[in-house]
């Protein structure tokens, strides 16, 4: 690297962390000037980024296109809900049962999934999405079938003699706003190990990869499995936020909103994917004011991005860095 790239590498390392600080305190104040509407529609979009990074690793990071998120989502879902209702179990246990219960049962899954070609595998996946749709309309007993599961409690914690619940709309925002970041910084710590270059040069050439002794079906398997975790905490929080989870949790437009928070904010970028979901689930839930039009603005905004930002919104947000780094 030559003088005049470490200066100009260092300048954007500069520039970030005032910047992020900067969105910290902003994410902190918001619900001192944001109404209830406008803090739901980005706990939905900060629910809905949980996915969205396990897929972004699955997609962006290993090369893999999956459509399952949306079963594990409802897995997870149903597991936190389960839990909640019939054993009265702490928001945490449930949330963290979630993620390693989806995970758990994306491994089976996988293991003949991951060994079929690339079309192959997507439509192994979607059919996932139908089957778990299937098991939670028909398995009664345990889920109630359409009427699905309602009057799931709050997030309750119970630490030691102490004990409260997250209620309302601006506890549950710190809530969500916690745990998306830590989700953020585990994503980003994943990515820069040596395991995420692992991922990418699979991603890039997995004849390669394995030529050189990476072991590429085993990595494949384990971040389809941390994919899969990270849709169920989704599905988590998303049963708790709104205290009823049904057969439509495992809908594939779950899937496509998830594909599309990746796709357009950028894939193989974390902050792509942040803004990404911050500005598609918001949008969507924005436009919910004029029902008619809703899904036909969306649309239309969906074309306007494939046509302008066929690469997603991470090239505009590196000419934004690069553009703070030239008035500097």
């Amino acid at each position: 690297m030559t003088s005049a790239e470490r200066t100009v590498a260092t300048t954007g390392r500069d520039l970030r962390v005032p910047f992020g600080l900067a969105l910290i305190v902003l994410a902190c104040v918001a619900p001192l000037f944001l109404g209830n509407y406008p803090l739901h529609a980005i706990i939905i979009a900060l629910i809905f980024l949980l996915p969205a990074h396990g897929l972004n690793l699955l997609l962006g990071y290993t090369g893999l296109l999956s459509l399952a998120q949306a079963a594990f989502f409802g897995i997870g879902a149903y597991t936190s809900a389960l839990l909640a209702v019939n054993f009265g179990t702490p928001f945490y246990l449930n949330f963290l049962a979630a993620g390693l219960v989806t995970g758990a049962i994306a491994a089976p899954l996988g293991i003949p999934a991951l060994r079929l070609r690339a079309t192959s595998f997507v439509m192994c996946t979607l059919g996932f999405v139908i089957i778990g749709q299937a098991i939670a309309k028909n398995w009664i007993s345990l889920t109630r079938g359409d009427m699905g599961l309602s009057a799931i409690p709050k997030p309750y914690f119970a630490l030691g003699p102490a004990s409260f619940t997250v209620s309302g709309t601006v506890g549950f925002y710190y809530l969500v706003l916690a745990i998306a970041a830590v989700a953020t910084v585990a994503v980003y710590l994943i990515v820069r190990s040596p395991a995420g270059r692992n991922m990418i040069a699979i991603r890039e050439n997995e004849t390669l990869a394995e030529s050189v002794g990476i072991p590429t079906w085993h990595y494949k398997l384990v971040v389809f499995m941390i994919s899969a975790a990270f849709a169920g905490l989704g599905g988590s929080l998303y049963a708790h936020y709104l205290t009823v989870v049904s057969p439509l949790t495992f809908q594939m437009y779950y899937s496509t909103t998830m594909l599309i928070i990746v796709l357009g904010g950028g894939a193989g970028t974390i902050s792509g994917v942040v803004f990404g979901s911050l500005l598609f689930v918001g949008l969507t839930e924005t436009l919910r004011v004029a029902p008619e039009l809703r899904m036909i603005a969306y649309g239309f905004f969906l074309l306007g991005l494939v046509f302008w930002f066929p690469n997603g919104f991470a090239p505009l947000i590196g000419r934004f860095w690069s553009f703070l780094e030239k008035r500097k």
